[in-house]
């Protein structure tokens, strides 16, 4: 395969990664998008703060394509986690379009270079922290889609709303009915198994 068709075939897989993440978002009030879900808080709209700072990380200071803009929470002052979560004065818009932004810096870099680019990652251990721009969107679809994933699951804790888009559901057809039904019978064969 061609290295540009391999780059074009890497890029769509991050695109539709990124897709599928802001999809989970629609459609819900405020309240829900930044509702923690998990006992260590995970939030939707905490994932998409959380790949802004992935996107800049990994597709700007790793390979020296400085971002323009000021990202509040890139300070070495900032508290632990403050990328997981949306303060109220940061809006969905504010996170969606600031996402969008950097998602669009790291398409130019993407672009930019080829996929042999030399990269360094500060924050690796030796010997993986010298890099190139293959490995790095290896690393971003995994990550992107890793959260993606979180997402699913919280989404589906709101208000039952599944699937990888709204137009490409890949669930197994059903029901409610049928859908309580599976669940149970899931459950009847834990219980049974946890006496064994």
């Amino acid at each position: 395969m061609a290295e540009a068709d391999l780059k074009t075939d890497l890029h769509r897989y991050l695109r539709e990664a990124r897709a599928a993440l802001l999809w989970k978002l629609d459609g819900l009030p405020e309240r829900d998008i930044r509702r923690p879900l998990t006992p260590t808080g995970t939030n939707l709209l905490g994932l998409v703060k959380h790949l802004i700072t992935v996107e800049l990380l990994y597709l700007s200071h790793v390979f020296g394509e400085p971002f323009d803009e000021p990202v509040a929470w890139f300070r070495p002052d900032a508290e632990p986690n403050a990328d997981l979560w949306a303060t109220a004065d940061e809006s969905r818009e504010y996170i969606v379009g600031l996402y969008r932004r950097a998602c669009e810096h790291s398409d130019g870099t993407i672009a930019a270079l080829p996929l042999d680019s030399a990269g360094y990652v500060e924050w690796f251990a030796e010997p993986d922290r010298e890099t190139t721009l293959h490995g790095i969107l290896l690393h971003m679809i995994a990550e992107t889609n890793r959260h993606a994933g979180h997402a699913d699951v919280v989404r589906e804790l709101i208000d039952g709303a599944v699937g990888l888009h709204e137009d490409i559901p890949m669930m197994a057809p059903g029901d409610q009915e049928w859908w309580a039904d599976y669940r149970n019978r899931l459950e009847r064969i834990a219980a049974g198994t946890a006496q064994s």
